[in-house]
């Protein structure tokens, strides 16, 4: 008995003196839930004024939601390389669809370091990238390069995507041993179009009016230049939603897709709650880009207006106090810093190559010197139908050009008085000094990032304004 006394105090001394490692910390499971084409404000917790999303929302009340959340290219492809290497697209150099990740930036992905770290790691669904698929990467694959389908055939039902995704991640939770830590990306296809909505979700809105956007005129679609005014964005508008009729059905159908992954990442929340994983689990949930529901006339993204490229992000971390849960931050806080983050969320290093900057300090309110302004780039002009944009968005001011139309075309909007960026001040003598500033500005982001990654095939002809 005198013995085991002896050794119980030398290990506590050896213990305090630091010659015993104490037990290493549990490491968190990490979730990520990406949406395809949801715009920041189509949720619950984010104001909309028809749309019930009680358990995105949850996710809000319990953890943080960014109201200044950006992706750095609004497009799918090459916000969701952005996603996973915390680059842009200038050093990930993912600029089209066919284009896989080359080899050194999937081995940095932090899917990939997290598995050598040794986590279990697993995707279902919209991957997104073109090339061979990262099977190597991920103990659980069941994803694909391109858009996909809405419904999914299993054992002779019709099961919609964003049903068949909670299913594929329930299953990867039940299946893991309780002692392995694990990161799942679920990879929505909704609410991509075409709208194709699961039927349980048919008589949602039926009833409703939805309020037309502020720039949903034609004053507003003919005060856009000329170039932007024949591009993708106004061939889409008109063939989804050429009427006022059309129009409602077309954004109905819309947040009927996001009811529908509101119930999935309900289905998901539940598994983890009966698997006792809840309480180590960060859930991250946030869309590739945002998207145009009449703004200007137009549809879909690639733009740099806000609508294009404002998303939805909130982070869930259950180990932080409690009253660092359901609070807001206002920081510009971009695609590229989800990588960094969830490395340092699981004690991983964070490679030299990564552009973004961890949202750690931000969801611990450790003060912290944040970035004021950020850079934009568009590339994938799809035979010059989609007008090439870069540009700078500070705290209030957003400078654009679009390097295509000759001579060069640029804007300048005043967020703060004007969000919805009705009024180009770029020939506003008042607004000259802003101006060049912003211009040089953009200057040594594109300085410092070195030159674009353009798709392949020759680029667009210029056009005129």
């Amino acid at each position: 008995m005198l013995s085991r006394v002896v050794v119980a105090a030398a290990f506590v001394w050896l213990l305090c003196a630091g010659r015993v490692p104490a037990a290493e910390p549990t490491r968190p499971n990490l979730i990520v839930l990406l949406c395809d084409d949801l715009r920041a404000d189509c949720l619950g917790c984010a104001g909309h004024p028809k749309l019930k999303t009680p358990h995105i929302d949850r996710l809000a009340a319990e953890g943080t939601r960014f109201r200044n959340a950006f992706v750095t290219t609004s497009i799918c492809c090459v916000s969701r390389a952005s996603f996973i290497t915390g680059q842009f697209a200038r050093h990930h150099k993912v600029a089209d669809f066919a284009t896989p990740l080359p080899p050194g930036s999937l081995q940095a992905a932090w899917p990939a370091i997290l598995k050598r770290a040794g986590y279990r790691t697993g995707c279902f669904g919209k991957w997104g990238l073109g090339g061979v698929e990262p099977r190597e990467v991920f103990d659980a694959w069941d994803a694909w390069g391109g858009q996909g389908e809405y419904f999914h055939e299993v054992d002779g039902e019709q099961v919609h995507n964003s049903e068949y995704l909670a299913r594929r991640a329930v299953e990867f939770l039940r299946s893991g041993p309780p002692d392995k830590p694990f990161c799942l990306l679920v990879y929505y296809k909704s609410p991509h179009d075409p709208l194709q909505p699961d039927p349980r979700d048919a008589g949602l809105f039926r009833d409703d009016v939805i309020e037309v956007p502020a720039t949903y005129s034609l004053a507003a679609f003919e005060a856009m230049p000329e170039f932007i005014r024949v591009s993708e964005g106004r061939t889409r508008a008109i063939k989804a939603h050429p009427t006022p009729e059309a129009y409602q059905e077309f954004v109905k159908q819309y947040l009927r897709l996001v009811a529908g992954v509101d119930r999935s990442v309900g289905k998901i929340r539940d598994a983890l709650d009966e698997l006792r994983l809840a309480d180590n689990t960060v859930i991250t949930f946030s869309s590739d880009n945002g998207f145009f529901l009449g703004e200007h006339g137009l549809s879909h993204k690639w733009l740099m207006h806000e609508e294009s490229i404002r998303i939805p992000l909130i982070v869930r971390d259950p180990r932080l106090p409690a009253a660092r849960r359901g609070q807001t931050n206002d920081e510009l806080v971009l695609n590229i810093d989800v990588a960094p983050t969830l490395l340092d969320l699981a004690g991983a290093r964070i490679p030299d190559s990564v552009d973004g900057r961890s949202l750690v300090s931000l969801l611990s309110g450790e003060p912290v010197k944040w970035r004021t302004d950020f850079f934009y780039e568009h590339h994938f002009h799809n035979a010059g139908t989609i007008p090439r944009t870069e540009g700078v968005r500070t705290r209030d001011w957003k400078y654009i050009t679009y390097f295509d139309v000759n001579p060069a075309y640029e804007e300048l909007y005043d967020l703060k008085h004007d969000p919805h960026e009705k009024r180009n001040l770029v020939n506003d003598p008042a607004q000259r000094e802003r101006l060049d500033r912003l211009r040089r500005r953009y200057q040594e982001y594109v300085s410092q990032l070195g030159p674009a990654v353009l798709p392949p095939g020759p680029p667009p002809k210029p056009v005129g304004r």
